[in-house]
């Protein structure tokens, strides 16, 4: 299972930019960045500030979708 992500639209439903992203959440913008790219899974404590910042459940800003065999190589 691969942890995939929605941050980036619901970042731009708040219309707010990654930098702003991350100082309402008390990380860098940089870790806003690895999210959305999905190069940075994020703890449990920070998945759940992200989602209460976008107003919405964990489920909606992250999901597991399941490898491809491409993907498990």
């Amino acid at each position: 299972m691969i942890l995939r992500n929605r941050l980036k639209e619901r970042r731009a439903a708040l219309n707010v930019n990654q930098q702003e992203m991350g100082r309402l959440c008390g990380v860098s913008r940089q870790t806003i960045s690895l999210i959305e790219r999905g190069d940075y899974s994020p703890s449990v404590t920070l998945a759940l500030t992200i989602a209460k910042v976008c107003g919405v459940t964990v489920e909606e800003v992250f999901y597991l979708q399941e490898e491809t065999e491409d993907e498990k190589r």
